[in-house]
């Protein structure tokens, strides 16, 4: 003890003239902390609340939900379950607003019993929530309100039908912000939907029934019942229990957290990195000082001791201070992500994120710090004597594979504690070892060949800049490995998010349509194309559609296949209501892929379709294949011909089944008709014209959905690109702090250069094209890193079309090269300015 206690004081002592630098050292690792515990913290708080809020986002104990009525059989199952029942049908149409003369694009809610049981509809007035069903009115969403200037008392049809607007409705039961933002809720008494006349034919309703358990009523137990809930699954009805909700809510959110924890470990590796460099740095200037200790009979050990203890002490207070601000910053995280939450967090300090935060910190920061500080054991008491160095250190250090080793254990051991999946923390630490590696491998590679390219009968100022990048104590390696992972990391995400935005975008561009009818009956078909031609709008397309489900496949029926637990065939695409139509040709979007596409059938001949490739692959299905399928209670046998390719691109209708002329043209069927209006004054008046002559078509608004979801998009971008600001910010600081604490070296170069005879102007572009070059190469290696990245991930995860706007990359590149060169010309003003014997007795 009393040994540990001189080692602790000589380190003290020793640290006196250098806490300043030994501060720096761990300052990157004071962003990496923080980013580590505010995320965490979030995470944390976003499962607490999951688990109590979970009530009040699904507003009862027991829902299920499905296309159609609940059959008799699944309805005699809910009646089983004890306790108070609620239902809702849920549907889009067009609603009117007689007091602007205006049309809107909205999500009607027909409610019967009291419903939400858990959690409230908040209105203005507050009793508007218990009173409009029965008063027979509608309550109405309060933005939809305040763009059309409508207040409590006016009215709203919808349909067929006229509603006094009883209150504004300022939240619902599981509302989530991006789906709001697509179409205003309206809710109605669900005794009033069938007088609106928008449930007819072609209308998409969603039904909806409600159960509140008694207190002690198994819900799991019964839901699990896999013989119980057949029915429901035969009828396409799914049932969400409390239990499943949690379980829902913590899947959705599953990849956020886990891209929350992908920056936050990215920002501490960066840290470490930066650490390593640092104490690297700060170990070789402090070799004649450990050289003396040897000479005054101090062991390897312990000089290696004294140095630790510095560099832990100073880290572990750092890792503090980041975990304390962490906590503060997490504040900030649910206003970020409010518009990607499904209610509001609330935040409060998590001490388990704040105790991994510490614990992990310290360990993977002191493990970072180890690596360097080994050869402090091996430096010679000769040292005071003689300046070579690469004499004193193995060649292979067995105890540095233990720390390599190390420190991979450590993040693997991290990372489970947050998935508690131990082969995805293991496949993400690798994967992280490699693109260190490569990062690594490139900035080696960039150094040789800079060495050996470089001619000798090059521009003086030029060759040394250059040369600089492989002399001795060099920082290029750190600083490309750790600029360059950030710099990949803003930049491909910069790339994906104009991706996603451009193909939202294109799909409005040009001649593309940007207004879908639905709902259309078969006499009104004629009169709605005359309107649409009459506002001089093209009808660019005009489809049947039949509703039918598959009621068997290759010579089984459907039961037979459900019970065969070997089947290949995927469960959405059998239990799903197929919306088909017929026709005699192909569209240009539809590309055969194989088979020959059948236009047309006689009377009493086999009916041939055609199948997407997709779709046939779900069903496990190819040419030749029977389907059967039962059109509004009829069975029809058919056989597929051919397999097309759709490009879903274009915003046109699309069908995965396709039949010929001459057998659904006397099914029961609506209509589809797809326009495109040329600006927003005659889609207005177009869109008000059909809405009044035929309450029951709805009109889609491709443009305002597009925007939406531009906007949509852009909402989560900023909230990616916010976090992934931490990596970045970490990038900087190690640049920061490399470059700072690299200053003696350079300075003495500096000196030097001005002492034979260089001038000031001469060693400031020496200096700046060192940091030019050395900026280029670590923001170009870290953009090639991205496109490549970005290419596989959008061609091959995201199936988008790859294209590069270039100007987000190039400002990311000036960004990053002026940082460096800015902050390498800072370090060089005092030479500049002073005489070099000033300079020198100053930092020596």
């Amino acid at each position: 003890m009393e040994r540990f206690g001189y080692l602790l004081k000589t380190a003290y002592r020793d640290s006196r003239k250098n806490r300043g630098k030994l501060f720096m050292f761990m300052s990157s690792i004071i962003l990496g902390i923080m980013a580590l515990v505010a995320i965490n913290s979030f995470n944390h708080n976003l499962v607490r609340d999951i688990d109590t809020q979970t009530k009040s986002i699904l507003g009862a104990d027991i829902k299920a939900e499905g296309k159609q009525p609940l059959p008799p059989q699944c309805q005699i199952l809910l009646d089983s379950v004890p306790g108070e029942r609620a239902s809702e049908m849920e549907f889009f149409s067009m609603a009117y607003v007689p007091k602007k003369d205006e049309t809107q694009f909205v999500k009607i809610k027909g409610v019967q019993g009291n419903f939400p049981f858990y959690g409230n509809l908040v209105t203005k007035p507050t009793e508007a929530a218990a009173t409009y069903q029965a008063e027979g009115k509608a309550l109405v969403d309060d933005a939809l309100m305040f763009e059309y200037e409508l207040e409590v008392g006016d009215e709203i049809k919808l349909g067929e039908r006229s509603f006094e607007i009883g209150g504004r409705l300022m939240s619902s039961v599981g509302s989530v912000s991006l789906g709001a933002s697509f179409a205003p809720t309206v809710y109605i008494d669900q005794g009033a939907v069938a007088a609106t006349g928008l449930t007819t034919a072609g209308a998409i309703i969603e039904y909806k029934y409600y159960i509140k358990t008694p207190e002690g009523f198994d819900r799991e137990g019964w839901d699990n019942n896999r013989e119980r809930m057949r029915p429901f699954r035969d009828a396409d009805f799914r049932v969400t229990t409390i239990e499943d909700q949690k379980r829902n809510l913590n899947r959705a959110f599953d990849f956020l957290n886990s891209f929350l924890n992908l920056i936050a470990l990215v920002s501490l590796i960066l840290g470490c990195i930066g650490v390593a460099s640092s104490v690297f740095i700060y170990v070789k200037s402090k070799i004649p000082s450990i050289a003396v200790f040897r000479c005054l009979g101090m062991r390897g050990s312990q000089a290696f001791m004294v140095y630790f203890l510095q560099i832990f002490i100073l880290g572990f207070i750092a890792v503090l201070i980041g975990a304390f601000l962490g906590s503060l910053i997490q504040v900030a995280l649910p206003v970020l992500l409010k518009n990607v939450l499904p209610y509001e967090v609330n935040m409060r300090i998590s001490w388990k994120a704040i105790a991994q935060g510490v614990g992990i910190g310290s360990v993977v920061t002191s493990l970072f710090a180890i690596l360097p500080l080994l050869a402090i054991r091996l430096i010679s008491p000769l040292r005071t004597l003689r300046s070579s160095f690469d004499g004193d250190v193995a060649p292979r250090d067995p105890i540095k594979w233990l720390i390599y080793l190390a420190i991979l254990g450590s993040l693997i051991g991290f990372l489970y504690s947050l998935t508690s999946d131990m082969m995805n923390s293991v496949i993400f630490t690798v994967a992280l070892l490699m693109a260190f590696l490569l990062l690594f491998g490139v900035a080696t590679l960039i150094m040789w060949l800079v060495s050996k390219v470089v001619p000798r009968n090059w521009n003086f100022v030029f060759r040394q800049g250059v040369s600089n990048l492989y002399r001795p104590d060099n920082q290029t390696r750190t600083l490309i490995v750790s600029i360059g992972l950030g710099t990949a990391i803003l930049t491909m995400l910069y790339i994906i998010q104009g991706l996603i935005l451009s193909n939202v975008n294109s799909m409005d561009a040009g001649g593309q349509p940007n207004m879908i009818l639905y709902g259309i009956e078969t006499a009104q078909v004629e009169p709605i194309a005359e309107m649409t031609e009459s506002h001089a709008m093209p009808v660019v397309q005009q489809v049947p559609i039949v509703t039918m489900r598959i009621e068997g496949w290759k010579g089984r029926n459907k039961s037979e296949w459900m019970q065969d637990s070997i089947r290949r065939a995927e469960r959405w695409v059998v239990r799903r209501e197929a919306r088909v139509t017929y026709r005699d040709s192909l569209e240009f979007d539809e590309t055969l892929v194989a088979g020959e596409f059948t236009g047309s059938v006689s009377e009493g001949d086999s009916i041939f379709i055609s199948v997407d490739k997709g779709w046939a692959e779900s069903l496990d299905v190819w040419l030749g294949d029977e389907i059967v399928w039962n059109v509004q209670g009829a069975l029809i046998t058919t056989y597929i011909s051919s397999i097309r390719e759709i490009e879903f691109r274009s915003m046109r209708t699309r069908f995965f089944v396709l039949f010929p002329l001459g057998v659904l043209e006397q099914a029961p069927q609506f209509h589809v008709l797809v326009t495109k209006s040329p600006n927003n004054s005659v889609m207005a008046d177009y869109r008000r014209s059909v809405v009044k002559a035929f309450p029951n078509v709805s009109v889609v608004d491709l443009g305002s959905i597009l925007t939406t979801l531009n906007d949509i998009l852009s909402k989560i971008s900023y909230v990616i690109k916010f976090m992934a600001g931490f990596s970045i910010l970490t990038g900087l600081i190690v640049l920061i702090s490399s470059l700072l604490l690299s200053k003696y070296q350079r300075i003495r170069e500096s000196v030097l250069l001005r002492t034979i005879g260089a001038r000031g102007n001469q060693v400031l572009k020496i200096n700046a094209t060192e940091y030019f070059v050395l900026g280029s190469l670590a923001a170009l290696t870290g953009i090639v890193i991205a496109i490549v990245g970005s290419y596989f991930l959008a061609t091959g995860e995201l199936d988008l079309e790859f294209s590069l706007n270039w100007w987000p990359i190039v400002i990311i590149f000036f960004l990053v090269v002026g940082l460096t060169v800015l902050i390498g010309l800072y370090n060089t003003r005092e030479v500049i300015r002073k005489s070099p014997l000033e300079v020198l007795r100053k930092e020596v």
